[in-house]
C-alpha cells in the first residue's frame, strides 16, 4: 500500500526562478492543500485518479524491482483545464520517472481558480 498526498509541480524546460527549485514547489503545492478549496479539490483528485495512480504504481514497481519501493515524490502545476504541467520527481528514480510520465498523460479535475496553475504533489512511499 503507499501513501499519497497531493500538491506541487515541473516538467518544463523553462528556466527556474527563485523560489521554483523542487522543495519550493513542494511548499507550495502544501499551501494549495491546505487552503479552503483544497480538501475539496484533493477529494475531486483521488476520486479521478485514485485507482489509476495505485494501478499505475505497482506496473512501475514491477518495472524496477531494485528500486521499486523506494519513496519519492512527483510534483506539477494543473492547468485550468486538468492539464498536467511542469512534472518533476525527486529523487529521480526509475519508478518516480515512471509515475511522473503517468501523471503527464491523465486529465486531472479543473483545480481552483487560485493559484494558477495550481501546484500539486504526490508523495510515494510502500508501508509494510
Amino acid at each position: 500500500m503507499f501513501t499519497a498526498l497531493a500538491l506541487a509541480g515541473l516538467l518544463g524546460a523553462a528556466p527556474a526562478a527563485a523560489g521554483d527549485d523542487f522543495a519550493s514547489r513542494v511548499q507550495q503545492a502544501k499551501l494549495a492543500e491546505a487552503a479552503a478549496t483544497g480538501p475539496a479539490y484533493q477529494k475531486a483528485l483521488w476520486d479521478r485518479i485514485g485507482k489509476a495512480t495505485t494501478e499505475a504504481y505497482k506496473a512501475c514497481i514491477d518495472s524496477d524491482k531494485a528500486t521499486g519501493k523506494s519513496p519519492f515524490t512527483v510534483v506539477l502545476d494543473v492547468d485550468a483545464q486538468g492539464r498536467p504541467q511542469r512534472l518533476a520527481a525527486e529523487p529521480a528514480t526509475p519508478v518516480a520517472n515512471c509515475m511522473a510520465a503517468r501523471f503527464a498523460k491523465w486529465t486531472l479535475p479543473a483545480p481552483p481558480a487560485a493559484p494558477a496553475p495550481y501546484p500539486l504533489e504526490v508523495d510515494f512511499s510502500i508501508k509494510p
